[in-house]
């Protein structure tokens, strides 16, 4: 999908649509967190978090940026995380720390929060590692 004027009422759409809770197994969840990532060629790319023991799952944003890294891309311009009940959240820490180290200029990626509002990475992550 193309759209260079994506807003982020159509990414939430997107993100919202990708929601898909779910059982694994006795001890894995996933699809609780939907995340929608717009690129700089206009490609949009989904994900939904894995919830396993040990920290060994992952969120929704990481999985998005895999699909986007397998298809040969890395500078995210808008991104729109979903919650199960519908709420849209910020990335965590390591999230914000991840997108700045796909692309150096990841920092302006542009974030959907809660009301309406947005920042970016950048501004969400002020001392990130590099």
């Amino acid at each position: 999908m193309k759209d260079f004027t994506m807003t982020f009422d159509e990414l939430y759409r997107i993100a919202r649509e990708t929601l898909n809770p779910r059982e694994l197994s006795r001890s894995s969840s996933a699809g609780s967190v939907a995340a929608a990532i717009l690129t700089d060629r206009g490609n949009v790319y989904r994900g939904v978090c894995i919830d396993t023991p040990c920290s060994m799952g992952f969120c929704a944003e990481h999985a998005a940026i895999a699909a986007m890294v397998t298809a040969g891309e890395n500078r995210i311009v808008k991104l729109v995380a979903v919650m199960e009940d519908g709420s849209v959240g910020a990335p965590c820490g390591r999230c914000r720390e991840f997108i700045c180290q796909i692309h150096d200029d990841n920092h302006r990626c542009e974030v959907l929060l809660e009301a309406g509002r947005t920042a970016t990475v950048g501004e969400l992550l002020p001392m990130r590692w590099n």
